[in-house]
């Protein structure tokens, strides 16, 4: 056996595998100034994954997806897109890639239907066809100066421009936060067909749970910099129970109990945790007089975790 041979093979297999994983992220860390915004960061989307990522203001969504996309340089860990480090994406992955920003404002100058000329020739998957039902879909003049679009319709455009090259992976920074609920309706159906009909991969920031149980197929919710929590929406709605302790069991429990994602003190000295349930920890504490247990939703969840 020829021994390079087989070394090569090998590592053609491994980077073939790396490149079909759409984002990657390890023990990524940034602070500004006194502030850190994110700490020792992990986290990993499977292709056709719809992950909403979810977090209070300041809680650090922007800084990750522009260290994801390589838009800014971590202080610690790295990145990667397709296989390809962030800060240095080659042409082929960034082909592959559809981002919406928080505020779109590049190209003022420019009409809807200027800018759709210009991007058309960086795009090899420009679908020209596809950008023009989504300008019309979206209500978008296409010759209007973009520096005179209201701030939904500039959010609109940047949403077209995103999808109309048919990126493998679609990242939005809070996408919905100047859209009205039918624009909001609208962005969810597209994520929708994004995800299964193109097959693409979806990461999407957002504070409004309701966007997100419509369309995410997984859930990670991001406080203080630091990722709480990445699973699937239906595991989280059975797994992650409240349990409420009174002041005389709570005073015996260990700090932090397994799979605990938060702990709050009630009136009274009734302690409220939150738990990822491991089949043993939520029976052990059920054995305690008044001890009570009720799974959360999403919504009830969030304020638990981000409160």
């Amino acid at each position: 056996m020829n021994t390079a041979a087989g070394s090569l093979h090998l590592t053609d297999i491994v980077s073939t595998a790396e490149a079909q994983v759409p984002l990657r992220a390890e023990g990524l860390s940034k602070r500004y100034g006194r502030q850190q915004v994110l700490q020792d960061l992990s986290l990993q989307l499977a292709p056709g994954t719809v992950l909403g990522l979810i977090g209070r203001n300041g809680a650090g969504k922007s800084t990750l997806l522009n260290l994801l996309l390589g838009l800014a340089e971590p202080d610690a860990g790295q990145a990667f897109v397709f296989g390809q480090p962030s800060l240095r994406m080659n042409d082929a992955a960034k082909q592959r890639l559809g981002y919406v920003p928080q505020q779109p404002l590049a190209f003022q100058w420019m009409t809807p239907r200027q800018l759709m000329r210009f991007l058309s020739q960086l795009y090899s998957g420009w679908d020209q066809a596809h950008a023009e039902a989504l300008l019309a879909r979206w209500d978008i003049r296409p010759d209007k100066v973009l520096s005179k679009l209201s701030p939904g319709e500039s959010q609109r455009l940047a949403i077209v421009r995103a999808l109309a090259p048919r990126p493998a992976l679609l990242v939005l920074d809070e996408p919905a936060s100047a859209l009205d609920p039918v624009a909001r309706r609208q962005l969810l159906r597209e994520i929708a067909a994004q995800a299964g009909e193109e097959g693409g991969t979806v990461l999407f920031s957002t504070h409004i749970v309701s966007d997100l149980e419509r369309v995410a197929s997984h859930v990670a919710f991001l406080h203080q910099g630091r990722l709480l929590l990445h699973t699937d929406i239906d595991a989280a709605k059975e797994d992650i129970i409240r349990v409420h302790v009174p002041a005389q069991v709570a005073d015996q429990l260990p700090a932090p109990l397994p799979g605990e994602l938060a702990r709050h003190l009630q009136p009274g000295g009734v302690s409220s945790l939150v738990l990822v349930d491991d089949g043993h920890t939520a029976r052990q504490l059920a054995e305690h007089p008044g001890v009570r247990q009720q799974h959360l939703g999403l919504e009830d969840l969030f304020v638990e975790i981000a409160g």
